[in-house]
C-alpha cells in the first residue's frame, strides 16, 4: 500500500513502536538519511508515529518532530490513529503486547521489522502464520547478533546449501565477563562486577549469564538453518555462573579458551537437529577464540560452502538500528515492487533431539586421594561408561591429587553418567569442574 505524493514521489508510511537506545536511534536515521533511504528504495521513507509508554521523556537525541510520538500504540498500528501504515518497526521487546501489536498490523495489511528475539524463539510460528495469510513481510535481522549480517544469508544465501552446523558467540555481556576472566584472572563474581559497572551487563544479569538470551538466539539460528520450527524451550541452556577461574586456567593450559557457546548441528544422520547454549573450551586456534569483548561471531559450516565466519558488534542501540533499517529497506523495496521476501521455510520438519543423544567432549578436574590404584579405578569408570580418555593429567599436592581428564568424542549421557559414577569413587574427594570442549 505505498502513496503518491503531490510531486509524484512515492511513499512509505513507517510506524514505529518503542523509542528507547534502539528505537531513538532508528528514528535518527530514518530522519537523517531521509535522502538516501528514498533513493535505495525507491520511495521516501515517512516516519508516521512512534508509539512510547512516557511521552514526557527527553527524546531530543532522535531528533524528530514531537508531534509524532503518541501513547495509542493500537491506534498507530492499526491505521486509526495517523492513517494506514506500510510497515511497523517493532522494538519494544517482550512477549506481550508486541505479539498483539504485531498480528493487528499483518491483519492490517502492514509488514513488520522487528527485534524481538523472545518472542520469535517462542511463538514465531504464529507471526510466521500470519505474515503468510495476510502475504506481508516478517523481517528480524536485528534479533540474533546486532549488526552483523547473519540471518539473511542463512535463509537467502545459502539456501541452495546444505547446512550442517552452527557454532557462534552471541552474547556480548556473558562474552565481555569470560574475556576479563581470561586476561586478569579474575573470577566470575569480580568479572561481572565491572561488567555492570561498565553497563555491558543490566541490574539483572541473569538473562545475559543464565544463558536465556542466547538461547532464545540459538532457537533463531537453527530453524532458519536447517527448516525446522525451533523453539527456545527446545534449547539446552547452561549459563557461566559456575565457570571458575581455575577452570579458565586449566584451559590456558591446555591451549583452549572458555566461551559461551551457542550451537545448532544437524545430526550426522540427518534425522534430527540438536541446540544448546552452554560454556565450552575451544582451541586457540579456533577463529572463535579470537573474539573479545562484547563483540559476537558466528561460524558456519556447510557442505559446499564451507566455513564461513561472521563478525561483529553484536549489540547497541546503533548496531542494531543499522540491521533494524537494512530489514526496513528490503521491506519497502518489496512494498514499491508489488512482491515479498522469502517466506517461513520449515519443510524439512526434523526432530530436536535431547542433549543426551548430542555427541561431545569433556574436561573433568577430580580432586583424588595420592596413592596406588586410583588411575585405574578413574579409568574403569569411564570405560564402564564406553568413553574414551584422550588425554590424562595429574597435579600433586600434599595427600590429595588432581586429576585433570579430556576425552574423546561420546554421547553426552554416557559423559553424564561418567561424572556421575565418578562422585560415587570413595578414592575421588571432589568432582571439581565438568566442561565441554568444542571445535576440535
Amino acid at each position: 500500500m505505498t502513496t503518491t505524493t503531490g510531486a509524484g514521489h512515492r511513499q512509505v508510511r513507517v510506524a514505529l513502536l518503542g523509542c528507547g537506545v534502539v528505537g531513538a536511534e532508528v528514528a535518527r536515521l530514518l530522519n537523517g538519511n531521509a535522502a538516501d533511504l528514498a533513493a535505495r528504495t525507491g520511495a521516501r521513507l515517512e516516519l508516521v508515529g512512534i508509539a512510547v509508554r512516557r511521552p514526557g521523556r527527553d527524546r531530543s537525541a532522535a531528533g524528530v518532530d514531537p508531534a509524532l510520538f503518541t501513547t495509542d500504540t493500537a491506534g498507530l498500528v492499526s491505521g486509526a490513529l495517523r492513517g494506514p501504515v506500510d510497515v511497523v518497526v517493532e522494538v519494544i521487546g517482550g512477549i506481550e503486547p508486541a505479539r498483539t501489536l504485531i498480528l493487528a498490523a499483518m491483519a492490517g495489511g502492514a509488514s513488520v521489522v522487528t527485534a524481538n528475539k523472545a518472542l520469535l524463539a517462542e511463538d514465531g510460528a504464529t507471526l510466521s502464520a500470519a505474515a503468510e495469510k495476510h502475504q506481508v513481510d516478517l523481517y528480524y535481522e536485528a534479533a540474533v547478533a546486532g549488526a552483523i549480517p547473519l540471518l539473511r544469508p542463512l535463509r537467502e544465501s545459502l539456501a541452495g546449501d546444505r547446512v550442517r552446523r552452527v557454532l557462534g558467540i552471541v552474547n556480548g555481556t556473558t562474552n565481555y565477563i569470560l574475556t576479563r576472566m581470561d586476561e586478569t584472572g579474575a573470577g566470575f563474581a569480580d568479572a561481572l562486577d565491572e561488567a555492570t559497572a561498565l553497563g555491558y551487563a543490566e541490574a539483572d544479569p541473569s538473562a545475559d549469564v543464565d544463558g536465556f538470551d542466547a538461547a532464545a538466539k540459538t532457537a533463531i539460528l537453527a530453524g532458519l538453518a536447517f527448516h525446522t520450527r525451533v523453539t527456545a524451550a527446545d534449547v539446552h541452556r547452561e549459563g557461566i555462573g559456575e565457570v571458575t577461574a581455575a577452570d579458565v586456567a586449566s584451559a590456558h593450559e591446555m591451549g583452549h579458551v572458555v566461551k559461551l557457546l551457542a550451537v545448532a548441528e544437524l545430526a550426522e544422520d540427518g534425522r534430527s537437529v540438536g541446540a544448546r547454549v552452554h560454556p565450552a573450551m575451544i582451541p586457540l586456534t579456533h577463529p572463535l577464540a579470537g573474539v573479545r569483548e562484547a563483540y559476537n561471531a558466528v561460524f558456519v559450516e556447510c557442505e559446499s560452502a564451507g566455513q564461513l565466519m561472521f563478525y561483529g558488534r553484536g549489540a547497541g542501540g546503533a548496531p542494531t538500528a543499522s540491521a533494524v533499517l537494512g530489514d526496513l529497506v528490503a521491506v519497502a523495496r518489496h512494498r514499491v515492487s508489488g512482491g515479498r521476501g522469502p517466506a517461513e521455510s520449515t519443510y524439512a520438519d526434523l526432530p530436536v533431539h535431547p542433549m543426551g543423544q548430542t555427541t561431545t567432549r569433556y574436561h573433568i578436574r577430580l580432586d583424588v586421594d595420592d596413592r596406588p590404584g586410583v588411575l585405574a579405578a578413574v579409568a574403569t569408570v569411564f570405560a564402564g561408561h564406553g568413553v574414551s580418555i584422550q588425554t590424562v593429567r595429574q597435579e600433586e599436592r600434599a595427600g590429595q591429587a588432581s586429576l585433570v581428564v579430556v576425552t574423546h568424542a561420546a554421547r553426552d549421557e554416557a559423559l553424564a553418567g561418567t561424572v556421575a559414577g565418578l562422585r560415587q569413587l570413595a578414592v575421588v574427594d571432589e568432582v571439581v569442574s565438568v566442561m565441554r570442549v568444542e571445535g576440535m
